[in-house]
C-alpha cells in the first residue's frame, strides 16, 4: 500500500488533530453509549488521493486516528 505524505502525518495526529483536506467521511458516525453518559464516537474516513482508510475515535482508550491496512 502506498500511503501519501498527508496520510502518513495524519496517522501521527493526536485527539485534537483535524482530518487533512483529502480525507472524506465514509458512512455515518457510530455513537457508543456506556456507563459514562458522554460515551464516545467513531467516524471512518478515506483519502481521495491514496485511498487509505482511517477511523477517528474520541474514546480515551483508543488511538485518535487508526490507519487500516488494505
Amino acid at each position: 500500500m502506498n500511503i501519501c505524505v498527508l496520510c502518513e502525518e495524519q496517522s501521527k495526529k493526536s485527539r485534537n488533530g483535524k482530518p487533512h483536506d483529502h480525507l472524506i467521511k465514509v458512512d455515518d458516525v457510530r455513537i457508543f453509549k456506556g456507563n459514562n453518559p458522554r460515551g464516545f464516537e467513531e467516524q471512518d474516513y478515506q483519502c481521495l488521493t491514496c485511498k487509505s482508510k482511517f477511523t477517528q475515535s474520541t474514546d480515551k482508550k483508543d488511538l485518535a486516528w487508526t490507519l487500516w491496512q488494505g
